[in-house]
This record gives structure tokens, C-alpha cells and sequence, in this order.
């Protein structure tokens, strides 16, 4: 028996940790939030992949699965129960359903939150995610207006309540060309948590897309049924 073993068992049985997802007791605590069996089950979820019309700032979406059950419970987990040890695992998922997807961009951009948002939140959920992807960061993007979050509003509402809500990072001029250090305006693929109606990745491609990136695509861990464009 090795010391984590032990740490294992001590901690699964004095505080009966639960998992993020089902809510079953952990057994392994020190493996992180998720148990093996709900890592598992997203594992044979079917990609959410779809490649978008040219009236579209987003050309190319992919997503987990949909925002519901499990993954809907851990993703919760993350943002507000600041689980943040999930983040890697599933960024490696989002990595490996969005494969082709990220093959030849040049780097990854999250999608930010509003600085108040950020500041009570502690993080962004995801930047966090951001980093677990094997592309570099460029961090492009600013929100410049408080919006209520878009899972709570109709959906008739959504695409007016991100309107004007992104800017560029550094406003001023349109952004350089590629280079070793800012690897933009090629291809950049955006990363939030969830997309609701993708307005909001709308939002943010089409301020990348005026400042001179030449596509924008979009990877999220999960996607809200029946809530799209």
C-alpha cells in the first residue's frame, strides 16, 4: 500500500467527498473531482460538430456533448463550486473531440468575462480550460459590458444582450501579422464552457474578425439543446 492509497481511503471515509457528477461518494479523491464512471460516460458521448454558412462569423463549432446530465452537473462544479481541478481532464476531452477542429489554427482565445464577474468568480472558467489545450493563448478579447448571464434569458434575448458587450484586448489598430510571438490572424478557435445560442461566440468572432483574424472557430465542453441559432 502506498501513502496516496491510504490518503485515499482516509479521506473518501471521514469526509465522504462527492463527485462532481454523479454525486456518488469518491473513492479516490486525490484523483480530482470526477469519478472514473462519469469520466467514462462523457468519453462516449457524441461529439457536437458543426460547420457553419458563411453568414457566420463562426465558421466551425464542436462541442463535448450537450449541456445536460453529467457534464451539465461538472461543469457547475467548476464555475461555481470552484472545483478547478477538473479543468485539465476535461480540456483533454474537448482536445480529443475537437481534433480536427484545432489541428491547424494558431492558437486558442478564451472567452472573457467581465471583470466583475471574474473578480467574484475568482477565475475564468474559461481560461482554465484554455490552458489544457496544447495551443498557445492569445488573449484577444475584453468584455467591456456587465451582462447578465445567457442560460437565463430567452432565447429571443440573447443575441441583444451580448451586443457591443466585446472589444479587443488593445483597441487601436488592427492586429499584426503572424509571428512567433502573437501567432494571429490566422486561424484562432474561440473556448467557452458552454454555448447556449452562440451568440455570444458570434459576438466575440465578429470583433476578431474586424480587427483582421481570417477565420474563427469555436470549441466549448458543452453545447444547450435545442437552443441554437
Amino acid at each position: 500500500m502506498t501513502w496516496r492509497f491510504l490518503a485515499n481511503q482516509l479521506l473518501s471515509t471521514l469526509f465522504e467527498p462527492p463527485c462532481a457528477g454523479c454525486r456518488q461518494r469518491l473513492h479516490r479523491p486525490l484523483d480530482g473531482a470526477v469519478c472514473d464512471e462519469c469520466w467514462a460516460s462523457l468519453r462516449l458521448a457524441r461529439p457536437l460538430s458543426e460547420r457553419l454558412s458563411s453568414e457566420h462569423a463562426v465558421s466551425w463549432t464542436c462541442a463535448v456533448d450537450h449541456y445536460e446530465g453529467r457534464i451539465k452537473e461538472i461543469i457547475h462544479a467548476l464555475k461555481y463550486e470552484r472545483r478547478r481541478s477538473i479543468a485539465p481532464r476535461l480540456a483533454a476531452l474537448m482536445r480529443e473531440r475537437g481534433d480536427a477542429l484545432l489541428r491547424d489554427a494558431s492558437a486558442v482565445v478564451p472567452v472573457p468575462l467581465h471583470p466583475r464577474r471574474e473578480y467574484e468568480r475568482g477565475f475564468n472558467q474559461a481560461e482554465d480550460l484554455a490552458m489544457h489545450l496544447g495551443l498557445p493563448i492569445a488573449r484577444l478579447l475584453k468584455r467591456v459590458r456587465h451582462t447578465p448571464s445567457q442560460i437565463d434569458l430567452p432565447k429571443e434575448q440573447r443575441q441583444t444582450n451580448v451586443k457591443g458587450a466585446f472589444d479587443l484586448a488593445v483597441r487601436g489598430s488592427r492586429l499584426p501579422a503572424p509571428s512567433s510571438r502573437l501567432p494571429v490572424p490566422g486561424i484562432v478557435v474561440l473556448i467557452d464552457d458552454v454555448s447556449t445560442t452562440g451568440s455570444t461566440l458570434e459576438a466575440c468572432a465578429r470583433v476578431l474578425k474586424e480587427a483582421g483574424v481570417k477565420e474563427v472557430r469555436a470549441l466549448t465542453a458543452a453545447r444547450v439543446v435545442n437552443a441554437r441559432r
